[in-house]
């Protein structure tokens, strides 16, 4: 893991009640080079990224250590998931589009990912 994703994962998320501006394309593309595999989408107001496992059970463990972890940062991801693979999609809600927390818990979900054996795919 980069020096860069280090940082990230030794934040928290932070509770956002909206009323601030969403990241704008410039900002979220540098936090997207921090954040390995992640790719922005819907005009930088979203970011995803699929990770693939070698069965289902592989990919729902890794679902439910991701939903763990959303539970305790207090951000939750949008999860699509199935035979051998997850897709995390990351966005603040709240703000119509995307804040640091959302890539503090991407890179924290690398993280999970590189400790749980998967492989990701932008």
């Amino acid at each position: 893991m980069s020096d860069a994703s280090d940082q990230l994962v030794a934040q928290s998320c932070t509770p956002c009640r909206g009323g601030v501006p969403p990241l704008d394309p410039e900002e979220a593309e540098s936090y997207l080079a921090q954040t390995p595999g992640w790719s922005l989408h819907d005009q930088a107001h979203r970011i995803e990224q699929t990770y693939r496992f070698k069965n289902f059970a592989a990919a729902y463990e890794f679902v439910k250590r991701v939903a763990a972890l959303s539970e305790a940062e207090g951000h939750h991801p949008d999860i699509g998931f199935g035979w051998g693979y997850a897709t995390i999609s990351l966005q603040t809600k709240k703000i119509r589009g995307l804040h640091q927390n959302d890539f503090i818990l991407a890179a924290k979900i690398n993280r999970l990912s590189n400790e749980g054996g998967s492989s990701s795919s932008a």
